[in-house]
């Protein structure tokens, strides 16, 4: 149960030979100068994630949208979006308020970027797309480690011989999260038609989000890190901060069988009558017992694991927020245990505490947190974080041209970052997953071992 996903058998082209063909900023088709003043409120969840997300979108070829149409249909479909007051913040530029010591959005026109590009291999050639490729990076614009003045997302659309094209997006986190980057995508496709309204107007009141005053800060927050960073300062919280060890990086696959088997089993034990048991649960708590145990020797048992899981909190909040809030509404929750917990007690237990970890997320909780964060000025911090992607659906977004064969982060290897992903081509909802995990050599044999033992 649990398959190791195997490395493509031959040569994976990493070297894609890629040509670019044009570079260019893109602009609202409209504006006036009292779009060019206004300036966007960044919330505490907003201000902590100031670095660019990378993802890209596999299309087969559609004969009748070359890549060079489909490239046309996406400037000016960036074109109509970038009008006030939809996303007209994209074509912004971050800046420090010196008044308030906060990130802001300055909406002023300036463009986002777009870049064309051929490479001369076929979709088919360059491999498999789960799999990790070096050569994956030449498909997309990497963010810049300078933020001023600089896009806060570059577009760029590669050709394939075959007809097939990419399309990678380089975002800055403080414009989205997953579900508002997700109705981001439905709203370009809707652009990209000739004639289609927004799929959905997004919501961009950020004070929705905003700190009370003054901060009452109700919970103790063990998943956040104090710090004092100078404000405006570009700062990753240490989770994504990790060295780039010499890591053995393996993916291993659950399928729909293999999740409802970790279901079937916190059900045959004993579970609290509140504990959800989803896919998500399962799963998570599977992954920690692993991860936590790997590192773990006999003398180590007392220490203290601490698993970090990202909580949407849209539906969570009185009242809750806009479905289409445009921004980032998520906050990390977290479940901690002993090792020597993990290791002797029942698979159930550890589910009822990756699913606390998650049913604590209240509106008090989160509001405490997000006024922790203006008091505070800190990060998440825990041992990993579990960055799932597996349902997000990038890939279930119809453009003019059809649907992506397969969406899909630019993939890193970090020791404290495992991400979850989906497979190619699985039914939406219904899908497996792909776990990708990067280790030490020692630690990757533990996991494994442990991964497929725990899921007997």
């Amino acid at each position: 149960m649990g398959t190791l996903y195997q490395a493509p058998q031959e040569l994976t082209i990493q070297d894609l030979k890629v040509a670019i063909q044009d570079s260019t900023l893109l602009f609202p088709s409209q504006q006036t100068q009292d779009d060019q003043n206004k300036s966007i409120f960044l919330s505490n969840i907003d201000q902590v994630l100031n670095f660019h997300v990378q993802t890209l979108h596999f299309f087969r070829a559609n004969p009748d949208f070359p890549p060079e149409s489909v490239a046309s249909r996406l400037k000016n479909a960036l074109e109509k979006l970038m009008v006030a007051p939809n996303y007209d913040f994209l074509a912004g530029r971050l800046k420090l308020n010196h008044e308030t010591g906060r990130l802001e959005i300055e909406c002023n026109g300036s463009g986002v970027g777009f870049v064309v590009a051929t490479t001369e291999y076929s979709l088919d050639e360059i491999g498999d797309f789960v799999y990790p490729n070096p050569g994956f990076m030449q498909l997309i614009v990497p963010g810049l480690e300078k933020f001023e003045d600089q896009p806060l997302d570059v577009f760029q659309v590669t050709s394939f011989k075959c007809g097939g094209f990419a399309l990678g997006v380089s975002t800055n986190h403080v414009l989205f999260d997953g579900m508002s980057f997700k109705i981001f995508l439905e709203n370009l496709a809707s652009q990209a038609f000739d004639d289609k309204p927004l799929s959905i107007v997004p919501c961009n009141d950020r004070r929705l989000l905003a700190a009370r005053s003054p901060p009452q800060v109700t919970f103790p927050h063990p998943e956040l890190l104090k710090l004092k960073p100078l404000i405006g300062e570009e700062v990753a919280p240490p989770v994504f901060d990790c060295k780039q060890d010499d890591l053995d990086f393996k993916i291993f696959n659950l399928n729909p069988n293999d999740i409802n088997h970790l279901k079937e089993k916190t059900k045959s034990g004993t579970t609290k009558s509140t504990t959800k048991i989803t896919g998500f649960n399962v799963i998570t708590a599977h992954i920690w017992r692993c991860k936590a145990l790997s590192c773990d020797d006999d003398e180590n048992r007392d220490r203290e694991s601490m698993v970090l899981y990202a909580v949407d909190i849209r539906q969570r909040l009185n009242p809750p927020l806009p479905v289409s809030y445009c921004g980032n509404a998520v906050l990390s929750a977290y479940a901690t245990a002993k090792c020597s917990e993990l290791e002797d007690e029942p698979f159930a237990k550890v589910v009822d505490m990756v699913a606390e970890g998650a049913g604590r997320m209240t509106n008090e909780y989160a509001r405490s947190a997000i006024d922790w964060g203006e008091v505070y000025k800190g990060f998440p911090n825990g041992e990993f974080l579990i960055s799932s992607w597996w349902r997000l659906g990038f890939d279930e977004v119809v453009y003019p041209w059809g649907k992506a064969m397969y969406s899909c982060p630019l993939v890193y290897h970090r020791k404290d970052i495992i991400l979850l992903f989906p497979e190619v081509g699985g039914p939406a909802g219904n899908n497996g997953v792909n776990v990708l995990v990067a280790l030490p050599t020692k630690e990757m044999d533990k996991f494994q071992t442990l991964f497929h033992k725990y899921l007997a």
